[in-house]
């Protein structure tokens, strides 16, 4: 099992170890995010490969909408960061326990994400396509 540190964000402090971000505040608390941003924790791994993992298995929590029962706050929900560390922990051992079966997850997970980009891409020439043929109709 990998050891990971959860600490909340500071733009001043040097980072020097594989890394990822997850969101604090608002909607979307628990997703996981390759950028800081201010309101975010800072997951720190020992290497590459675990970062990778643990980012998965946080996007999948996020996904699966796992961090809304533990969001508080009637205006701005946010998850404590006492409340991610524990529950964030136990997924982890939850995971590698199951070690073969999440790596399978995790391998269809990224695939279905490449495809996703490139469909965004497509999507996105189409339209420009569309509006190259607007505009020479106009003219």
């Amino acid at each position: 099992m990998t050891f990971h540190n959860v600490i909340t964000f500071q733009p001043l402090r040097a980072i020097n170890q594989p890394h990822f971000f997850i969101l604090s505040k608002g909607k979307n608390a628990g997703k996981p995010i390759k950028e800081s941003c201010p309101n975010c924790f800072l997951i720190t791994i020992k290497n590459e490969e675990e970062s990778e993992k643990l980012y998965w298995l946080a996007y999948t929590l996020w996904k699966s909408n796992f961090w809304h029962q533990y969001q508080i706050g009637s205006v701005i929900p946010f998850i404590r960061i006492s409340t991610f560390k524990i529950n964030f922990r136990n997924e982890v051992i939850k995971a590698y326990k199951k070690h073969q079966k999440h790596q399978e997850f995790v391998n269809r997970i990224r695939q279905l994400e490449t495809l996703q980009q490139h469909y965004s891409n497509t999507i996105e020439q189409i339209e420009k396509l569309k509006w190259v043929l607007l505009q020479n109709q106009l003219r």
